[in-house]
């Protein structure tokens, strides 16, 4: 069963009241409360699981400390929150308090303000339950006569996708003196953000509400030992010298080494030291090991430059772009699959067109370009997230800035999805028309603006696009190519960024209303404004539905990022198209600043797509960057196919293949 369809749990806490206080005590919990010294739940780092947090830290996800005032693994002193003694005794008299959402909210050591805007709250009780609020704070919260109950309205509030995060609670009769408290998301979310998922719920065996559904570990893919297959090796020293020795070390072991045993080695060696600023890497096969290991070129690298993300819009589309990675890379697969997911019914037909030769659609018609381009941006986002990279700052282009909002926390993703299948059915009602790339700047663009033609991009320099109606456009790029300019067709079927898109500018601005915007928790440059993005256009419906329509101003937007500072800029997306652009930044060409592609820059084969990404994590090593080995190490060891399945346990016991 695909992740898209299934409910993650990704944490589960035991919440116990506090032990009688001793004579002289003064420790208050509900004052600790007040003062508001609980840790926060946000904002999480992009692609975290907000309000999952902490997760990592528990060896099973399951923190239990009796005599403790709640027990979620939050530092001494911590807010407590409110105390359960006055919950559980009231829940044994067989009535449960309205206290009870409060001790459920408290339990995740966070404030309801700093939880994702669709958080629901259910309670699972088959003690009485009165007084208890519809909503607490702005949560919406549902009642059930039983935990387990309350886990199947969880699961289909999440997979109707009116909810995006639920903590459930199940207070059970016999009371006993703990409450347990679960976290669950769309599965296909939750591992796209690399959330510690403890297991996948199972309601297929279930009769009725009534019933626990079984809890199954999470097994999305399958290990290979192929030694065909290229992987990374990262190796350092704490100087030159060591690196050398380093090196020297590794070339006996690939020499011996049985090729199967290939792709289990180490990602970074040594083993168990902290990386030294001396690195290097290589990519290679087992059989070319040795001879890449000695070819490699080692560098200094005693401070990383900031990694800003790339995201690119439309024109960089391709059949299959990035399709080397889906179903070979989880994290990537997962990301794209929540995506398509919350396209609706479409989304199986878009994921068939990408993957095709033959499509049903052409890969440059909005319906399937920008969808797929949403997709692949976001995959490619939370890929590099789940290495340990924490972005800097972010810079979208066109389509790619909504990627860059979702991951700078401006908008959730089933919002923005929503969004961008807005944009598309706006679109589709405008007049065919096109864009076109011309290696002019924009200054001696303007002579040749007609009808609606007007300038659509400020790229680079002497790097513009222009966009208009069909007609308007051809009569344009005749007279450009006749005066002898470079004049290149983008891959588009729709005018964007002029006016004649002004009709459905003016339909999504409607469709925006109502989204839950926030300020960005990251800084976000907008290729609207050229600059920094503020906090009155993040919030702005306005603002996200005059993309379509609006110029975008890629060159001045990298103008003000590469002036706050030196920075490694990494394009998340196909082509290459922006790398080629930031290459010809001042900054880039003096060396101060570096472009790094993720992606080939022209559509190829599934194994170069994996290899192109190698690449640039090997580069961001040498960087400086702290890389996960074991989340590389998945590009070369998981395939798409599921393993067998495991077996299974209720939802109230840790599952087989967890850490208990």
């Amino acid at each position: 069963m695909s992740l898209a369809n299934q409910t993650a749990v990704t944490r589960r806490l035991e919440i116990t009241p506090k032990a009688p206080p001793l004579p002289g005590d003064t420790d208050d919990p509900v004052a600790a409360d007040e003062a508001g010294t609980g840790p926060a739940l946000g904002p999480a780092a992009p692609g975290a699981a907000t309000g999952t947090d902490a997760a990592s830290d528990a060896p099973t996800g399951t923190d239990t400390a009796p005599g403790s005032a709640l027990s979620t693994g939050a530092a001494p002193g911590a807010a407590t929150g409110t105390s359960l003694d006055t919950v559980l005794d009231a829940s044994a008299g067989r009535a449960l308090p309205p206290t009870a959402v409060t001790a459920v909210l408290h339990a995740f050591g966070g404030r309801p303000r700093e939880l994702p805007p669709r958080t629901v709250v259910f309670i699972g009780s088959t003690a009485a339950l009165t007084g208890l609020p519809a909503t607490h704070e702005g949560i919406p919260v549902r009642t059930a006569p039983s935990p387990a109950h309350a886990l199947h309205l969880a699961h289909h509030e999440l997979q109707a996708k009116t909810a995006d995060l639920a903590l459930v609670a199940g207070f059970q009769e016999p009371l006993g003196r703990a409450v347990t408290v679960q976290t669950l998301r769309r599965a296909a979310e939750a591992v796209a953000a690399d959330d510690s998922v403890l297991g996948v719920l199972d309601f297929e065996g279930c009769a009725g509400p009534a019933d626990e559904p079984i809890l199954r570990p999470s097994r999305h893919s399958r290990r290979l030992t192929d030694p065909a297959a290229p992987r990374l090796l990262l190796w350092s020293g704490g100087n030159a010298a060591e690196e050398q020795r380093v090196r020297r070390e590794l070339a006996p072991l690939l020499d011996g080494l049985f090729p199967e045993a290939f792709p289990a080695l180490p990602t970074t060696m040594p083993c168990g030291q902290a990386p030294g600023p001396v690195r290097a890497g290589a990519v290679t096969t087992a059989e070319r090991a040795p001879a890449a290991v000695a070819a490699a070129r080692a560098g200094c690298a005693p401070r990383p430059r900031p990694v800003a993300l790339l995201f690119p819009g439309q024109g960089s589309q391709h059949t299959a772009m990035a399709a080397g990675l889906y179903g070979r890379e989880p994290v990537f697969t997962a990301a794209v699959d929540a995506v398509l997911e919350l396209m609706g019914p479409e989304g199986p037909a878009i994921r068939a067109d990408w993957l095709t030769d033959t499509p049903s659609l052409a890969i440059d018609d909005v319906r399937r370009a920008q969808p797929l381009l949403f997709a692949v941006d976001y995959g490619l986002g939370c890929m590099v997230l789940s290495w340990g990279i924490r972005p800097a700052a972010f810079l979208g282009h066109s389509a790619g800035e909504l990627v860059a909002a979702v991951l700078a926390g401006v908008v959730p993703l089933s919002d923005a999805v929503a969004m961008m299948r807005a944009r598309v059915v706006a679109a589709v009602r405008i007049p065919a028309g096109g864009m076109l790339a011309v290696a002019a700047g924009a200054d001696t663009l303007r002579p040749y603006l007609r009808a609606d033609v007007v300038i659509a991009a400020v790229n680079a320099t002497s790097q513009t696009m222009l966009a208009g109606s069909t007609a308007p456009l051809a009569e344009t790029a005749a007279a450009l190519r006749a005066d002898g300019h470079t004049v290149v067709t983008v891959p588009a079927t729709s005018p964007f960024h002029s006016p004649a898109m002004a009709p459905a500018s003016a339909a999504v601005e409607r469709a925006y209303t109502g989204i839950p915007f926030r300020i960005p928790a990251l800084p976000l440059y907008s290729g609207y404004t050229g600059d920094l993005l503020g906090p009155d256009d993040a919030v702005s419906p306005r603002f996200w539905a005059r993309q379509i329509t609006d110029p975008v101003l890629f060159q001045p937007a990298l103008d003000q990022l590469l002036a706050a500072d030196d920075m490694l800029l990494v394009e998340a997306g196909p082509r290459q198209t922006l790398t080629v652009f930031a290459r010809r930044h001042r900054a880039v060409r003096l060396g101060a600043s570096a472009a790094v592609p993720l992606l080939p820059a022209r559509p190829t084969t599934p194994e170069a797509d994996r290899h192109a990404v190698l690449t640039a994590a090997c580069r961001l090593w040498q960087e400086g960057h702290q890389l996960k080995g074991e989340a590389l190490a998945r590009l070369w060891t998981c395939a798409a196919e599921e393993a067998a399945p495991a077996p299974a346990t209720r939802a109230g016991t840790p599952p087989v293949g967890v850490a208990s």
